[in-house]
């Protein structure tokens, strides 16, 4: 186990799967979340920062998977709730939920979880591609297996389906005009 930049564990892993695009030099750099006691992770070059919860406002004609926007030092943000993706129940953040603010192929969106853990480095031999454990699994980049547990690796670029995308710009569009 490795440190991080704030002196945090970081989780290395091995395995015999590559991980495409996500390698960097052999080493794939994940920033690691809970969403109800699972752990998640995103790609560290998708992930701009890491926020305290805060009040998110409605944001009529989207999506269901749109909780709603947030003021984001002047711009708007749709904020996703992973939850409703994955089908888990409902959960209201407070004051102890983080958002990850990231950046798709699209647009930039909030992501509400339950916990930051850090920055992870995974040899990116770790990674087993999610079709060869169960095949049609979506919104599934890879899996690493850890000493107490699997990781998924989320692919940000499917959690948002076409019609939801158009959805969502359509109630921006609304909301601003």
């Amino acid at each position: 186990m490795r440190e991080d930049w704030k002196g945090r564990p970081q989780w290395t892993s091995t395995g015999d799967q590559p991980a495409g695009e996500m390698l960097v030099g052999g080493v794939l750099q994940l920033v690691a979340f809970v969403i109800e006691g699972q752990r998640y992770a995103l790609q560290l070059q998708r992930v701009e920062r890491v926020l305290p919860m805060v009040a998110i406002a409605s944001l009529p004609e989207a999506p269901a998977i749109t909780l709603g926007v947030i003021n984001l030092h002047g711009s708007i943000l749709p904020v996703v709730d992973l939850r409703r993706r994955f089908n888990l129940p409902p959960h209201e953040y407070g004051l102890t939920g983080r958002l990850l603010v990231v950046q798709t192929l699209q647009r930039r969106l909030g992501f509400p979880v339950d916990e930051v853990l850090g920055v992870l480095e995974v040899a990116a031999e770790g990674v087993t591609p999610p079709h060869t454990v169960l095949p049609g699994i979506g919104h599934v980049a890879g899996i690493v297996t850890l000493a107490d547990g699997l990781l998924f690796i989320h692919d940000l670029d499917s959690v948002l389906s076409l019609h939801e995308e158009q959805s969502l710009s359509g109630a921006l569009e609304e909301m601003e005009g």
